[in-house]
C-alpha cells in the first residue's frame, strides 16, 4: 500500500509452521521477510506518479491563470499529501502497530468499511488502472513521433509538416509490454520502477530548463492573471521495523515533495515562457523545437519512463485477475502450470500458460483503445479526474473515520466530510470537461487513421 495504484486482491492464507532456524526469515503473519523501505516506496510512487502528463501542466495553468493555476495544484498536492497518511494508518485494522495487515488497498476497504463499498473500490481502482494503460500507451507513442518529427523538421528546416500516423508507434510500446508484463510479481519491478523514476526526473528536468531559457530569450514573464479568454482554446513489499506508518507516511512526504516541486516550476516555467499559447505538451507539442537532440532525450526518457509505468500501474490488476482465476480453477494446468525456461546466468524463468494468454490479450486490448481514443489531454485529464476523488480522497477519509472511531457529525468529522466533498465537486467539474474535450475531438478524428 506505498501508494494507491499499488495493489492486489490476495486472499489472506493462515501463516505456515516454521522451524525454530526459520525464526528471522519470517514476518509477524508468516510471510517472507518484506525488504521495502522509504527509497523503494518513493520510487514507486514517483514512476506512478510523474508521468508525461507533467509536461501539459503549463497549457493546464494557462486555462486558469497565474492565480488559480499554482494554487490549485499546491491545495490538491497538500490534499493528496493529508490523505496518504490516512491511508498509512490503514494499513493495519485496529491497531495500527501489531493490528492485522491489510495486504491490499481493497484489503483495507474490506476490513474497514466492508459491504457495498469493497466491490465500488474494486470497480473504480482496476477500472481506473485499465484507464491509465490506455492513456501511457498514447502518451508513449506521441513521444515516439515526436522523435522523429523532431528530427524530420530540423532536416527539412521546418518546411516539411512531417505527418504520420500514430499506430505503428501504439503497436511498437504494445510490443514492448507484452514482453515486460511476463515478470510475474511486483516485487520484482523495482529496478525497473528505479530506471523510470530516473527518466521521469530526466525529462522533466529537460522541460524546466528549456521553459527557463525560454523565458530569458523571450525577456519576460507571459501569461496572465485569469488564463485563456472564452473562445481561445501489490503486493506489500514495506518492512518492518520501524512501522509500515512511519515508513509509509515518510516516502509520502518524500514523493509529494518531489512530485510538487516538479509539477509546480515545469507548469509555471511553460507558462512563463509560451503564456495563454502554451503548447498541450511541451515537448511532443513543438513548443520547443531546438536543441532537437535535447527534445529527442526526453522524448526518448519518456517512453522509457512509461514503460516501466505501465507494469507498475498494472501489476495489482494483473495480479487480482490470477487470483480469481486461480481460486476458480485451483486443478487447472492451464491456469496453475509453471514452465521452467533456463537463462543461462540467470536463475531459470518460470512462464505460466494463463499469464502468457491473459496478459497478452490484455495490453493488446488497450493498445487498440488507444488506437480508438489518441486524445492526449483530455484521457490524461478525464483519468485524473475519475481516480482522484475516490481512491485518493473519499476511501481513505471513510477508512479512517472508521480506524479511529470518530464520531459521527464531531467537529473532526465533519472538517473531514467537507474536504472529502469539495475535491468531489472539483472531480465533477474536471471529468465533465474532459469528456466535452473528448467528444469535440472525436469528431474530427477516424478509428486507427490518426496522424499528428
Amino acid at each position: 500500500m506505498a501508494n494507491n495504484r499499488h495493489h492486489q486482491a490476495l486472499n489472506i492464507s493462515p501463516p505456515p509452521q516454521h522451524h525454530g532456524s526459520d525464526i528471522g526469515v519470517f514476518d509477524d503473519d508468516g510471510r517472507p521477510n518484506r525488504t521495502g523501505n522509504v527509497w523503494t516506496a518513493s520510487a514507486h510512487i514517483i514512476t506512478a506518479v510523474i508521468g508525461s502528463g507533467v509536461l501539459s501542466l503549463a497549457w493546464a495553468i494557462a486555462q486558469l491563470g497565474w492565480v488559480a493555476g499554482p494554487t490549485m495544484m499546491v491545495v490538491f498536492s497538500a490534499v493528496t499529501y493529508f490523505t496518504a497518511n490516512l491511508l498509512a494508518v490503514c494499513y493495519r485494522s485496529g491497531d495500527s502497530i501489531n493490528g492485522k495487515r491489510n495486504y491490499t488497498y481493497m484489503d483495507a476497504v474490506r476490513n474497514n468499511l466492508g459491504g457495498f463499498k469493497v466491490k465500488l473500490c474494486g470497480v473504480v481502482q482496476y477500472g481506473n488502472l485499465f484507464g491509465i494503460a490506455i492513456g501511457y500507451t498514447i502518451a508513449a507513442s506521441i513521444s515516439m513521433m515526436a522523435v522523429k518529427r523532431s528530427n524530420c523538421f530540423h532536416k527539412s528546416g521546418g518546411k516539411n509538416p512531417c505527418h504520420m500516423n500514430s499506430n505503428p508507434y501504439m503497436i511498437s510500446f504494445g510490443v514492448v509490454e507484452i514482453l515486460l508484463s511476463q515478470i510475474p510479481d511486483f516485487d520484482q519491478l523495482w529496478w525497473l520502477s528505479t530506471v523510470a523514476a530516473v527518466m521521469s526526473f530526466t525529462y522533466s528536468t529537460i522541460g524546466l530548463v528549456l521553459g527557463v531559457i525560454q523565458v530569458a530569450v523571450n525577456g519576460k514573464i507571459k501569461g496572465s492573471l485569469t488564463g485563456v479568454n472564452t473562445g481561445t482554446i501489490e503486493k506489500d513489499t514495506i518492512k518492518a521495523p520501524p512501522s509500515e506508518v512511519k515508513t509509509m507516511k515518510k516516502a509520502s512526504t518524500l514523493s509529494v515533495a518531489v512530485t510538487t516541486i516538479f509539477y509546480v516550476l515545469c507548469g509555471c516555467m511553460g507558462y512563463a515562457a509560451f503564456g495563454d499559447l502554451a503548447p498541450s505538451n511541451l515537448l511532443t507539442g513543438f513548443g520547443f523545437y531546438n536543441p532537437y537532440w535535447l527534445i529527442d532525450i526526453a522524448n526518448i526518457a519518456i517512453v522509457v519512463h512509461l514503460s516501466g509505468s505501465y507494469q507498475v500501474v498494472c501489476q495489482p490488476l494483473f495480479s487480482f485477475i490470477e487470483k480469481f482465476v486461480s481460486n476458480r480453477f485451483p486443478d487447472s494446468q492451464f491456469v496453475e502450470q509453471h514452465i521452467k525456461i533456463p537463462i543461462p546466468g540467470f536463475r531459470s524463468f518460470k512462464l505460466n500458460l494463463f499469464r502468457l494468454v491473459w496478459r497478452t490479450m490484455f495490453v493488446i486490448l488497450t493498445t487498440l483503445i488507444a488506437m480508438l481514443l489518441p486524445f492526449f489531454n483530455d484521457v490524461v485529464g478525464l483519468l485524473g479526474a475519475m481516480g482522484f476523488w475516490p481512491l485518493t480522497v473519499y476511501f481513505p477519509i471513510e477508512m479512517y473515520i472508521a480506524q479511529k472511531k470518530i464520531p459521527k457529525w464531531s467537529p473532526r468529522w465533519i472538517t473531514l466530510q467537507i474536504v472529502s466533498m469539495i475535491c468531489l465537486v472539483i472531480s465533477i467539474a474536471a471529468a465533465a470537461g474532459s469528456v466535452a474535450g473528448i467528444i469535440h475531438d472525436a469528431k474530427s478524428v477516424k478509428p486507427f487513421h490518426t496522424s499528428y
